[in-house]
């Protein structure tokens, strides 16, 4: 069993930056690939990026490609997510994963087990 609280949410302008956080509970975390999601207004919840278990393989959304990045430190269970450049269109509850995927299902949320609160993110324009 894994639990997930994400954090660093909040409202920023456009061009902005912010960094969400994930802790992970448990004594697993390593074992987990980590993926991060979003659900914008209206919308269907979405791949953001995923990360291996010791980061070798890394996957990212064209829509945030060279703006955001997804790292992972397993000694503090924790990911991260930096987001750069935000624009509007990044508004959304954001929401970090645990699952065991192979790296060619790392987009699909099927794969993952076990799901945060999220957290919400608000670009102003």
């Amino acid at each position: 069993q894994v639990q997930l609280v994400e954090s660093g949410g909040g409202l920023v302008q456009a061009g902005g930056s912010l960094r969400l956080s994930c802790a992970a509970s448990g004594r697993t975390f390593s074992t987990y690939y980590m993926g991060w999601f979003r659900q914008g207004p209206g919308k269907e919840r979405d791949f953001v990026a995923a990360i291996s278990t010791s980061g070798g393989i890394i996957d990212y959304a064209d829509s945030v490609k060279g703006r955001f990045a997804i790292s992972r430190d397993n000694a503090k269970n924790t990911v991260y997510l930096q987001m750069s450049n935000l624009k509007a269109e990044d508004t959304a509850v954001y929401y970090c994963a645990a699952g065991r995927p192979s790296s060619w299902q790392m987009r699909l949320q099927g794969r993952y087990d076990y799901w945060g609160q999220g957290t919400q993110v608000t670009v102003s324009s």
